[in-house]
């Protein structure tokens, strides 16, 4: 393994890190070596990265003298942090930072980034059409992200800004899938209307990641948007139903209906959601899918995705 770059994994037993940890493993090219960084090296999911080949190594994104350590000796590294864990912008902020500032000391080659776009840019905080969350953010789990960009500019850290899509494995674990109506049909509910939602496997991204690092240094201080498919909600019900055998309707309710939904999270994706129907252009735009399949011949559509995963979507 000496002759191999060593890609240090952030969140290797989360969504986007495990799906780089499982890229690079099973990389046919040999290319990289991969270590991955969990604060709970004894889990089950971490020991079963070790049996698969990974270098399992303890890391905390809120001791930085951990993260140094973890990424001592590395190529690069591939940075995300876990909003939804913890729900603070201030934490994520503070935790891009420490990653920027090790990246720094490690002299790390190449660091990608997971980000997404502060929000604010688009839509000021006295703008009422969507209200201001926590004080000073429109999507908390979008601005903090896209905020902390410069954290790694600001080092000097040779970055890959990656720009990633709706998960819909959210319709598995994150209780966004199809519910039945009181008449008995299935309802598909996205503050959407007609604009298209851009979605991704969350397997896909690590396989576009381990495709950003190895164009080496030609993505170096650009911003790479992924993305499997750009759907409608409409299209999405559709798509479902044929999965499911059944009729999906798509319930297309208010980004002010969304909010009220109460759940953890329910004003920031409310939110979110706006954004997104509202700035369709900009959003979609900023996301190809022909440069996600370049960088990721495997890069899955939503009718593939749902062919493998459509027995585990449960439905309320």
């Amino acid at each position: 393994m000496t002759d191999k770059k060593i890609i240090a994994v952030v969140g290797a037993t989360g969504a986007q890190g495990g799906g780089l940890v499982r890229a690079i493993l099973n990389d046919a090219s040999g290319e990289f070596a991969v270590r991955a960084l969990t604060r709970k090296p004894d889990s089950e999911k971490a020991r079963e990265l070790a049996i698969q080949g990974a270098e399992v190594v303890a890391a905390d994104l809120d001791d930085i003298e951990s993260l140094k350590r973890a990424f001592a000796d590395a190529y690069g590294a591939f940075c995300v942090t876990a909003f939804w864990e913890h729900f603070s912008p201030e934490k994520e902020l503070a935790q891009a930072e420490a990653m920027a500032k090790a990246a720094k000391s490690a002299g790390l080659k190449h660091v990608i980034w997971s980000t997404l776009e502060d929000t604010r840019r688009w839509v000021p905080l006295d703008d009422d059409r969507m209200p201001t969350l926590m004080g000073k953010y429109k999507v908390p789990h979008f601005d903090a992200k896209g905020e902390a960009n410069h954290l790694f500019t600001d080092e000097g850290v040779p970055t890959t800004f990656l720009h990633t899509s709706f998960y819909w494995d959210n319709l598995i674990f994150f209780g966004m899938g199809p519910a039945r109506g009181e008449d008995g049909v299935l309802g598909f509910t996205l503050p959407m209307g007609e604009a298209k939602l851009p979605g991704m496997a969350a397997e896909d991204i690590g396989r576009c990641a381990l495709g950003i690092f190895k164009q080496g240094e030609k993505l170096i201080g650009k911003s790479v948007g992924i993305v499997g498919e750009q759907l409608t909600g409409a299209e999405m019900a559709a798509a479902l139903g044929r999965a499911l055998g059944e009729e999906v309707r798509y319930n297309a309710v208010t980004p002010e209906m969304y909010r009220s939904f109460g759940f953890p999270g329910a004003d920031d994706l409310g939110n979110m959601f706006q954004f997104k129907r509202d700035f369709e252009s900009d959003f979609c735009g900023a996301r190809d899918p022909q440069m996600a399949r370049s960088l990721n011949p495997q890069l899955q559509t939503f009718g593939a995705w749902l062919d493998a995963n459509v027995s585990r979507i449960p439905i309320g």
